[in-house]
């Protein structure tokens, strides 16, 4: 056997080797990305409600709001 042969049967070996793992990070690489999409789907579902949560607080504590609690407080103390 030639010192060539030995050498490219090394090579394949090796180059075998390197494409069962770059399968395997593939695959790592896409379970992973799609637990992202999940989180950032998750974080967007939580803003969407803050946002809609602090449009219902800034409606309650509109300053009409604000006058008619005022002018009820001062009611109830001049009673």
């Amino acid at each position: 056997m030639d010192w060539a042969q030995v050498l490219v049967i090394i090579l394949g070996v090796v180059l075998a080797i390197f494409l069962v793992l770059a399968i395997i990070l593939v695959s790592l690489l896409i379970k992973i990305s799609q637990q992202i999409k999940q989180v950032t789907g998750s974080a967007q579902r939580t803003v969407a409600n803050l946002e809609s949560s602090v449009a219902n607080f800034s409606k309650a504590t509109s300053p009409i709001f604000l006058g008619k609690l005022i002018t009820s407080y001062i009611k109830k103390f001049k009673k």
